[in-house]
């Protein structure tokens, strides 16, 4: 018990004078998982609100792929990213692997089933009768799509936090694309891993603090919306 306590203690004392490797595993956790998560969001809300606004072939098979791909585990998606940017994969003349924007595109896939799944289920479970009443107005197209989105607006920023939260805890993309290098490709969670295996338990606790805080902002975010998207009903 002693040397959790002793851990605590230290980890606090870590954060509170700005621990240089503490907040440089911060920096590139916030850089790449931010950078992902807009990216995907670029590609997969279009993605995820066709899918659940208009009718085509193939519809439901892409629907149930995206949804299948939410459990993907994120070494599988390092697996695929690694094979496609090493030095004997079709992209390696980029020399994108250990490096930043190497974690970016594989944190971006990771994402993307996340995003285009959950746009299209909140799409989907939109009340007919505001269909009905969006369409009554004799809207075009593209007003009719602008006036779903502004009316799932609370839901489809649930989305993105939501996927910012599977983004900024995976450790298989950052460990294997990113090589968990110091001061350029470690992360919050694979620092946590290879300071706790090292015995540097003050450092996992740290990080974890900073990571457990970011799983409740997050939260409490997802909380601020569902409450406000309930009074706006």
């Amino acid at each position: 018990m002693d040397f959790i306590l002793s851990g605590l203690k230290e980890a606090f004392w870590l954060l509170i004078n700005l621990d240089p490797e503490t907040i440089s595993a911060i920096d590139v956790t916030l850089k790449s998982s931010t950078l992902s998560i807009i990216f995907s969001l670029i590609i997969g809300l279009p993605l995820g609100f066709c899918l659940g606004f208009f009718n085509f072939p193939g519809r439901k098979a892409l629907k149930l792929l995206s949804d299948t791909l939410l459990a993907i585990p994120t070494v599988v998606v390092g697996l695929i990213v690694y094979a496609f940017i090493s030095n004997r994969g079709p992209f390696g003349s980029y020399e994108l692997l250990y490096t930043l924007p190497g974690i970016v595109i594989g944190q971006t896939i990771l994402a993307l089933p996340i995003i285009v799944s959950l746009t299209a289920t909140a799409v989907e479970g939109m009340e007919k009768k505001l269909y009905f009443t969006l369409a009554s107005f004799g809207l075009t197209t593209t007003q009719m799509i602008q006036s779903v989105v502004w009316e799932l607006r609370h839901a489809l920023v649930a989305v993105a936090v939501a996927a910012y939260g599977r983004v900024v805890a995976e450790v298989g993309i950052a460990m294997m694309i990113g090589g968990n290098i110091k001061w350029f490709t470690r992360t919050i969670t694979t620092a946590i891993s290879l300071e706790t295996n090292k015995g540097e338990f003050a450092m996992g606790i740290a990080l974890g603090i900073v990571l457990i805080s970011i799983a409740f902002l997050l939260n409490f975010m997802l909380y601020f919306l569902k409450k406000r998207a309930r009074i706006a009903v």
